[in-house]
């Protein structure tokens, strides 16, 4: 019986912990503010433990006493740390999705980052007009370059374009039609009435991050392996 409740506490306070890293400091946990509920959790791991530590002194023998009071340590030890280390603890994880997901953006306010995918693209996972929209990095296009399929995904009205613009792209030259998008969003950046192109289908295999978008942000920059964007305040 005392095992099984071992197990809920530790469950518990795990469960606490990814609140907290998930809260980030901005939010709330129920009526708490993120603060308040890592210092009422804090306060109670401290009592369990205590508790703990008292209870099996005087019901089992001394070395099991000091096992169950090191491990009640190292729980509130992790907990402290967890909750300290939150922020940080949050930049570790979006880069480990980041190197494991490709196009998975990483905000920080006005700045956003990309992992270079394995193919040497940056594939970016954007949304346009509301739609997610898978695009890659192309600084050599003037303008957004949208494929067919995400065109329609972006409710855009195919029967109407007017595919009057002469392009190039990989499979030689092609016609694509003029289109005004409501908006573009990648992680916490957002542009909105962004000119772009769309191009006849089977031109495209995947929607293209143009200058049209780029030249909206204050800065872009390639540092390595990582694409930042910084959009203005």
């Amino acid at each position: 019986m005392r095992r099984r409740l071992l197990w809920f506490l530790l469950i518990g306070i795990v469960i606490a912990i990814l609140i907290l890293i998930a809260q980030n400091g901005r939010g709330t946990v129920g009526p708490l503010s993120a603060d308040e509920f890592g210092s009422f959790a804090y306060k109670i791991a401290l009592l369990v433990f205590l508790t703990a530590a008292v209870a099996t002194l005087f019901r089992e023998r001394f070395t099991q006493a000091v096992t169950a009071a090191l491990l009640w340590v190292v729980v509130g030890l992790l907990l402290v740390i967890g909750y300290s280390y939150r922020f940080e603890l949050t930049q570790v994880a979006d880069r480990v999705v980041a190197e494991l997901v490709p196009g998975h953006v990483i905000s920080h306010g006005r700045i956003v980052e990309v992992a270079r995918g394995g193919g040497g693209d940056f594939a970016i996972a954007a949304k346009i007009n509301g739609a997610r929209v898978r695009m890659v990095l192309d600084t050599g296009a003037s303008s957004v370059v949208l494929t067919q399929d995400d065109a329609r995904s972006a409710g855009l009205p195919l029967d109407l374009l007017d595919y009057s613009v002469s392009i190039d792209t990989a499979n030689g030259r092609t016609r694509a039609a003029p289109v005004t998008l409501d908006n573009i969003a990648i992680g916490s950046l957002e542009e909105k009435s962004v000119d772009a192109l769309v191009v006849q289908p089977g031109q495209l295999k995947t929607s293209l991050l143009g200058m049209s978008f780029l030249n909206r942000l204050q800065s872009w920059q390639v540092n390595g392996d990582r694409l930042v964007l910084q959009g203005y305040p």
